[in-house]
Formats: C-alpha cells, structure tokens, sequence
C-alpha cells in the first residue's frame, strides 16, 4: 500500500509539475526551462492538464455503477470553472478550491464537447473529427485505479475520451495512455508498459496513427536538445502528445534521471504543458513521489489539493 501510494501521489504531482514546467515555455524554444516556473506570487501555475485530471480522478471517486455518467458529470463541473469567476454557494469538492477556476488556454473541443448538452458516446461522440491531446492530458486516473485492469483502463479512457474528442485517434491514444500507467503502476519500466499497452491498441480498428507515433517514440534514438522530441511531433494531437511523452520519459533510466527528463518532455516549439504533463504522469507512476524533485513539487499551485485527491485515491483502494 506504501508503495501504490507513491506511485499515485508520484503520477499526480508529476503530472501538475510537468504541466507547470511546460507552461511558461509553450510556443518558445527555451533550454532554462527551470527558472521560468516562478509565474507569480512564487507559484508553479498548473494549466487545465492538471485541472481535468483532477476532476477526472474526483468523478471516479465518486462514481456508482456508471463510470463514464461520473466522469461526464466531473467534467461539466470543471466547465463551469471556466465559465465562472469563482466557487457558486454550496459548492464543494473540487468545485469549490477558487484556484482551480484560473483560465489557461484551456482546448477548444473540451470545451465544445461538454457544452453540447449531452454525453457523447461511441454512438454519438462529440467533435467526430477532433483528435486534440485533450483527450489524453487528463487520462492517467484511469490507470491509477487499480479496480481496472490495464484492458478496462483503456476501454474506460477511451469511452470517456469520446464525450470531448470522437475521432478514433484520440480516443484510442487516451485509453493507450491510461494502459501504460496502469502497467507502471504494476512495476513495469517504460518501454515494457508501452509495448504491452499496445499489444491493447492493436486489437482495435483504426489504431494506425496512435501505434507509428509510439513506435517512432520507442525506435527513434535519443538525441539532446529539442532536436531529438520534435522528431516526434509538436504535440497538438493525441498521438503525438502521447509518444513525446514515452520518448521524453525514456530518458529517465533510473530515478535520478528524472528532472533531466521532465525538462526534455517540455523543451521544444508544440504543446509543451500537456507533453510535460503526461510525461509527469508516466514517470510518477513508474518511480513514485519521492523522485519527484521537492524544489518543484513545494512550488505546485494547488499543492495539498494534488496530494488530497491522491490519498483519496489510495482510501478508495485499501
């Protein structure tokens, strides 16, 4: 249990500092990454990455017999935050911590997607075309909840995926992601939680766009600097997104090699907040919270909120 903790404390917080190590730098080429998360008032400020992770892991919280209806109804709750300027009465849960209703540039088909007025479906999803990283960023507490296996995390990502992005390839990436932390979670390292996630994504239509992109990632050789992640992609879409983030997270070899790769995952010209925060996620789950770096994690907006939901986490499994 000591160990599960660290590793979903380790995969949330991880997550939040990736996406505040990306957020300063999105759209620019800047190798001290480091020295930018200072934004204000001596806060790492997270983005809508970690924000609908967070509501993510609330609606699986407290779900009953229908997971995807709770993670829907968790998701217009983190709507409402970007429509608002702060907590209605009575408001409670994550809907009532005021830091969260910040507005970060969050993605358009998540927001298009949940203002539908209804819960888009296999059937029916919303944004049919739209296969944005939103679908991903927000998807490692399927993996981190351990009454799934790594096959229900991914049909249970990639059912949720649909209620914002409809195309195959965002919603197959999201349920690839959500594979491998599952498989970190178990022990695993990287490559062979990738692999396995995508002996998964193969069994289903339409995975060829999510399987080159991850196997570029895990076939393509490292190389410094942002020459060797853009070789991958930018970022922007799902499949992308994802391999930046196994290829930046291979770096870390061992547990002292994390910062290094955190700085990778983010240090280059696309979505540098959601590569950062996926790879974040990825590697907190493989090594847990205490390779973290602390200088970064007690910068965290949000801090004791991150670890409070994670602890619920472990709660809900013991």
């Amino acid at each position: 249990m000591a160990a599960y903790r660290s590793r979903v404390r380790g995969s949330l917080l991880g997550g939040a500092v990736g996406d505040a190590l990306g957020n300063p730098v999105e759209f620019h080429r800047e190798p001290a990454v480091a020295d930018l998360m200072l934004a204000r008032d001596g806060l790492a400020l997270i983005t809508d990455d970690t924000q609908m992770t967070l509501f993510t892991a609330e609606g699986l919280l407290h779900a009953g017999d229908d997971l995807p209806a709770s993670v829907y109804r968790a998701h217009l709750r983190w709507l409402d935050t970007q429509r608002l300027p702060g907590p209605p009465d009575h408001a409670e849960g994550l809907a009532a911590q005021q830091f969260l209703y910040a507005q970060r540039a969050p993605g358009n088909a998540c927001l298009s997607g949940l203002a539908l007025g209804r819960m888009g479906t296999f059937q029916n999803p919303a944004n049919p075309d739209s296969k944005g990283c939103g679908s991903v960023m927000r998807s490692a507490p399927f993996g981190l909840w351990t009454h799934l296996g790594a096959e229900e995390a991914f049909a249970l990502a990639a059912e949720c995926a649909v209620q914002t992005h409809g195309h195959p390839t965002g919603f197959l990436a999201a349920g690839t992601f959500a594979a491998v932390v599952r498989y970190l979670l178990d022990g695993d390292d990287v490559r062979e939680a990738a692999e396995r996630a995508i002996a998964i994504l193969v069994r289903h239509g339409e995975h060829e766009e999510t399987l080159t992109a991850l196997r570029r990632a895990l076939d393509t050789p490292f190389a410094p600097g942002n020459t060797g992640i853009e070789r991958i992609g930018l970022g922007w879409i799902a499949e992308e997104a994802l391999a930046m983030a196994v290829y930046a997270a291979l770096a870390a070899e061992t547990p002292d090699r994390l910062r290094n790769a955190l700085l990778i995952s983010v240090n280059h010209a696309g979505d540098s907040d959601s590569t950062g925060a996926i790879c974040g996620n990825l590697l907190g789950a493989r090594y847990g919270e205490e390779a973290l770096p602390a200088d970064w994690v007690a910068r965290l907006e949000g801090l004791d909120t991150i670890g409070a939901i994670a602890d619920d986490f472990v709660r809900a499994d013991a």
